[in-house]
């Protein structure tokens, strides 16, 4: 109500026909999802880790435009190769660049793709609330470029996690948890799940993206 008493100020300050403005409704829920959405799956990919004993499937987020992706190192461990497949549907071998240990669970891939690629945009996790608005995207199941919604439900310090209510399920680890502006502030990584997913009691962790930020620039430093 008072966005709205401030908006019809400055309609009148203005001198700008009421109707105009009054008749365009602000943004709505529904429009951010959309925009978000839209915006960051270019930059999401899904990875398929070839193992001795299957195919361990996860998400990853691209942060660089010549092909540097980041995910979860549990999503690769132990891996003997390594393929992303991007929202389009082209497929890419990888390379490991560098993972962390499994406190952690960070890891960077390398494709080689022709042309520059969309990137994901950092936000920044020191900023973050519990009651936040939070959205995920991921590839659950297989069912790729899923995008789930919630809220942040808590912030363990100590251990260095989000806890969310966003769904989070088998093949989102290494997916974005993102803010209402598009910015990833998380890497999702777990579910809290006693009964071995037959339910969805909805708590999920990610990893606060100023870690992944941090991980990221000591992997460059260590190329140099």
């Amino acid at each position: 109500m008072i966005i709205r008493f401030l908006i019809i100020a400055i309609v009148f300050a203005l001198n700008i026909p009421s109707a105009e403005v009054l008749a365009s409704p602000l943004i709505s829920d529904e429009e951010i999802n959309i925009t978000v959405y839209e915006k960051i799956n270019p930059a999401i990919v899904a990875i398929d880790a070839e193992l001795e004993d299957g195919v361990s499937a996860g998400t990853g987020c691209i942060v660089s435009s010549d092909g540097v992706i980041l995910t979860g190192s549990h999503v690769i461990e132990g891996c003997k190769s390594v393929e992303v497949t991007m929202y389009d549907g082209k497929v890419y071998k990888a390379e490991i660049l560098s993972k962390m240990g499994k406190n952690k669970d960070l890891a960077l891939l390398k494709i080689q793709p022709k042309q520059p690629l969309n990137t994901i945009k950092f936000g920044d996790s020191g900023k973050l609330k519990v009651g936040q608005k939070v959205l995920a995207i991921g590839n659950p199941f297989g069912f790729s470029g899923t995008l789930t919604q919630g809220i942040i439900s808590r912030i363990d310090y100590t251990k260095g996690r989000i806890q969310t209510d966003a769904a989070i399920n088998p093949g989102c680890s290494g997916g974005p948890l993102l803010n209402s502006s598009g910015e990833v502030i998380g890497i999702n990584q777990s579910i809290y799940n006693p009964d071995n997913n037959i339910s969805n009691i909805g708590i999920g962790f990610a990893i606060p993206i100023n870690d992944a930020k941090q991980f990221i620039q000591l992997a460059k430093v260590s190329k140099k």
